[in-house]
């Protein structure tokens, strides 16, 4: 065998080797090729991101602001929005509609209580979408917001604005950190 077939066949050898170890590499998810790297579950990442309603409200969006940042799994964001991003990769954009169970829950009829107007602050005029904060029992912070005003009661709903609402968001992955 001449010593070109043997430089040809040392170079094929080599590629060989290089297409094999680029697909391990893309088959474990592994994050070091510039370009390919996908989320997954811990990453630290950055988004830019507009939310939309079923009737194209936009509720939020990153638009003129800086994008997002936040760790997957930790739990900063809806669980449908982080389910969305796993296997994205930088640069690549997507629409997707995540389920009320998915978003902000159910709209839970129990969290709605009409009270006595006399419960409300003397030196407060209650007003249809203004919002109101109290301590639990628990000391948590709950936010009511006004719904309805009679001369005598005050309809409170501590449900998430956006519970019970399907969402729609547009997503660009930024960055992987």
């Amino acid at each position: 065998m001449g010593k070109l077939e043997v430089n040809a066949m040392k170079k094929t050898h080599s590629i060989a080797i290089v297409i094999v170890l680029l697909g391990v590499l893309l088959i474990s998810g592994c994050n070091l090729i510039p370009g390919m790297a996908r989320v997954k579950d811990g990453d630290t990442i950055e988004v830019n991101y507009t939310g939309k309603l079923s009737d194209g409200t936009v509720f939020d969006t990153s638009a003129g602001r800086s994008p997002i940042a936040f760790t997957l799994g930790d739990g900063r964001v809806i669980p449908g929005f982080e389910k969305a991003i796993v296997g994205m990769k930088v640069g690549e954009k997507k629409t997707v509609t995540i389920p009320a169970s998915e978003a902000y829950g159910p709209h839970r009829d129990e969290l709605v209580v009409e009270v006595p107007r006399e419960k409300i602050p003397r030196d407060m005029i209650p007003e249809v979408g203004q919002q109101l904060q109290s301590k639990a029992d628990n000391g948590s912070t709950i936010v009511a917001t006004i719904t309805k005003v009679s001369e005598t009661t005050v309809t409170l709903d501590a449900n998430h604005p956006l519970a019970g609402k399907d969402l729609t968001f547009e997503i660009e992955l930024v960055k992987i950190q």
